[in-house]
């Protein structure tokens, strides 16, 4: 698939500005009645800023109880669309437009209808990595951290249609081996590009290390069969979804990780647990949409109230139908 990313400004900013920039975010959004979201992939100046950090779901969670009249999501356009289906009486920004996501691109609301043609028996499951667009063509969402427990409520003679990601679309396919299940051939290209090979260099290097290993990474899939065949060693690998990670590196008592997903995330890892190391299995695991969020831009987006981002009503009627199904499984 071939994309257009966005360039990653770096901040030039000295440390007195950034914390300038902050005190002047949270006093605008203290004026507006606004909170200020983050996914764990955000610039970590940015994740200091905000009222919560955390992974799509649970940020829209957040905004769906949050008293706020505004919320400013630090985050991609889907993940400010499923604030909006969730908390449709509030106002959801997003700082920058260019936030999008190479995996929800991966697929349209048109696709999924004719795949389903071509499937008319079975039951639609979508990664929350998605348009509005695409959710409200589903039975089901699911998350990195749900995703088998849905495919389990679902009864066991029924097909499942699951997207858009390959790479979690082949991890469930392997924990229900007995399932039939169709996989859409679309992928995150920050994840795909994390594989076996940067993994194994990081655990010849750090051999005591607890490996993390997100399932949309394209090694999830390389090393589940490597440990299976006995060319990778098992212990100390984890397939996690970002919450997870995070609760491993909080819980587990080892002082050391290797964290396959976007490097984003070793922020709030060290916030967690500053005592332990964690190192990235590829520092080269940038997602330049999420960094298209800056200090600046979430500024602007609480002074200007500019890039509201609504979902017609139509559509984020179905799509609650299909996240609310994922919530009553729990």
């Amino acid at each position: 698939m071939a994309i257009s990313l966005p360039v990653i400004e770096p901040v030039d900013l000295l440390p007195h500005e950034i914390e300038e920039l902050q005190r002047e975010i949270r006093g605008l959004a203290a004026e507006r009645q606004a909170v200020i979201l983050a996914h764990n992939y955000q610039r970590a100046e940015v994740q200091d800023v905000a009222d919560f950090v955390g992974d799509s779901l649970g940020l829209s969670r957040q905004a769906a109880s949050t008293s706020a009249d505004v919320i400013v999501f630090c985050g991609v356009h889907f993940m400010a669309e499923t604030a909006a289906i969730l908390s449709p009486q509030k106002r959801v920004l997003l700082p920058d437009l260019e936030a999008g996501c190479s995996l929800a691109a991966s697929i349209t609301a048109e696709d999924v209808r004719r795949w389903r043609a071509q499937f008319p028996d079975y039951v639609a499951v979508g990664y929350v990595n998605t348009t509005a667009d695409v959710k409200a063509e589903l039975d089901y969402c699911c998350t990195s951290g749900n995703a088998v427990e849905v495919i389990d409520a679902i009864p066991s003679d029924k097909g499942i249609l699951f997207l858009p990601d390959f790479f979690l679309g082949a991890h469930i396919r392997r924990m229900r081996p007995d399932r039939r299940i169709e996989v859409w051939m679309g992928e995150c290209h920050v994840h795909k590009n994390i594989n076996a090979r940067n993994v194994n260099a990081k655990r010849a290097q750090y051999p005591d290390a607890e490996v993390l290993v997100h399932p949309e990474c394209g090694c999830g899939g390389q090393l589940i069969y490597s440990a299976g065949l006995g060319d990778v060693d098992h212990n100390g690998l984890h397939i996690a979804s970002t919450e997870g990670m995070i609760r491993a590196a909080k819980s587990d008592a080892a002082s050391r990780f290797i964290v396959a997903t976007e490097v984003g995330i070793l922020h709030r890892m060290r916030q967690v647990a500053p005592d332990k190391e964690f190192v990235a299995a590829d520092p080269r695991a940038v997602c330049a949409y999420m960094k298209t969020i800056t200090l600046e831009n979430v500024r602007d987006a609480l002074r200007d109230d500019q890039h509201l981002v609504t979902v017609p009503e139509e559509i984020a009627e179905r799509a609650r139908a299909a996240i609310n199904r994922m919530v009553a499984i729990g």
